[in-house]
């Protein structure tokens, strides 16, 4: 069961010291009620927009990862952040927060795939290989929030920045200017999710899909020659998300025919033929803004998160809302988070003892923030993913 020993040779962290919580205990909802109330201002709770209902509901603040890592930031007289999110994001809050606060994740083994699809070591390599390809110095990298702690030093240490889904366009246009413009010969390393990296350039910056080139982590050059990568203007890490990965070209059109009057919106992470066909695209944030703006009766086709979409359905009864394929997508890694698991980091701290702390070793830390610093200073910065 997960949570319940370890197995080395799986996925890391599902190790849970102590005993959960059974599901069926009755009680959950009033014993998180209670260890919330023993332990007032020391805890603050976040919970990301995918999260499961019954822990939303206890959450101080709602929204997207950099959002949360922020609203953690701005409460330094918590001593305790509990991250109801994944990894990167617990790892970024870390990050922001002082030395006297400690970021708790309820669940090690909440990560995400995406991430996880940019190990430090392939991004080393892949650029070590570009400085032999004589490129590297044309090149700026952009991770997206959805990358480790590590994958955002590298960035750091290199000259790069963060970006979100929401200020993508920002970010890729502040580093191509680094290297002489849109219409230079500057390039991008965007890590590690292409869809997001492909739909800006071409969607948001009207860039040619010809300019985009693919790295594969495990093919020597990334697959690629040096031709290529010189006429490249986008470096694609080929990365996505499990989740918006899904969405398909068909399920838009299965909309379409099925629901009268229906409004397609998309989150960027989609393959861009998905995007194409969208009405709307956006992050988390601008598809719930755009939805709570439409007229009552509007009909919508969501294309992300399960959890995310079912609680617009009750946020807004008045429209019409169904998600857009017909195969139940939720996100596995983010549903790790659980009743039982928020309960027990709970009842840990009300007995003095933390559990799962989530600290980034400091030099790690400090060229992350570098890079982390650039995006807050990028004009116009949302803070949306």
């Amino acid at each position: 069961m997960l949570g319940r020993g370890r197995d080395l040779h799986s996925e890391r962290g599902v190790e849970c010291p102590g005993d959960l919580p059974a599901p069926s205990d009755p009680g959950l909802v009033e014993r998180a009620r209670a260890a919330k109330a023993a332990l007032g201002d020391k805890v603050f709770v976040l919970g990301h927009h995918y999260q499961r209902d019954e822990v939303i509901e206890f959450a101080d603040v709602t929204g997207d990862s950099f959002k949360l890592a922020k609203e953690a930031a701005a409460r330094p007289d918590a001593p305790w952040i509990v991250f109801c999110g994944v990894h990167f994001m617990a790892e970024s809050a870390d990050i922001l927060t002082s030395e006297d606060q400690t970021v708790i994740l309820p669940d090690l083994a909440a990560g995400c795939s995406m991430a996880d699809m940019a190990a430090i070591a392939q991004v080393e390599d892949c650029w070590d290989e570009l400085v032999e390809a004589g490129v590297a110095d044309a090149v700026v990298p952009v991770t997206y929030m959805n990358s480790s702690a590590a994958i955002k030093a590298f960035t750091g240490r290199h000259g790069g920045t963060v970006c979100t889904s929401s200020n993508a366009r920002t970010a890729l246009t502040w580093a191509l200017s680094e290297r002489g413009g849109l219409e230079g010969d500057g390039k991008v390393l965007f890590l590690p999710d292409q869809h997001l990296g492909r739909n800006t350039w071409a969607r948001d910056l009207g860039g040619s899909l010809d300019d985009c080139v693919v790295w594969d982590p495990h093919r020597p050059l990334g697959g690629l020659t040096v031709e290529e990568l010189r006429a490249a203007r986008m470096i694609l890490w080929r990365g996505h998300c499990s989740v918006h990965g899904r969405f398909t070209t068909e399920a838009v059109a299965a909309a379409r025919a099925t629901i009268p009057g229906v409004r397609v919106i998309v989150h960027p992470e989609c393959r861009h033929e998905v995007v194409e066909l969208a009405d709307e695209v956006g992050s988390t944030e601008r598809i719930i803004q755009t939805i709570a703006a439409a007229p009552d009766g509007t009909a919508w086709a969501v294309g992300t998160e399960l959890n995310l979409v079912q609680r617009l359905g009750q946020m807004f009864p008045a429209q019409r809302i169904t998600f857009l394929e017909k195969n139940v997508c939720y996100c596995s890694t983010m549903n790790r988070i659980d009743l039982p698991h928020l309960v027990w980091a709970l009842e840990s701290l009300v007995d003095g003892r933390v559990v799962n702390p989530i600290r980034v070793e400091p030099q790690v830390a400090a060229d992350a923030r570098v890079a982390l610093d650039q995006m807050l200073a990028l004009p116009g910065e949302t803070s949306k993913d």
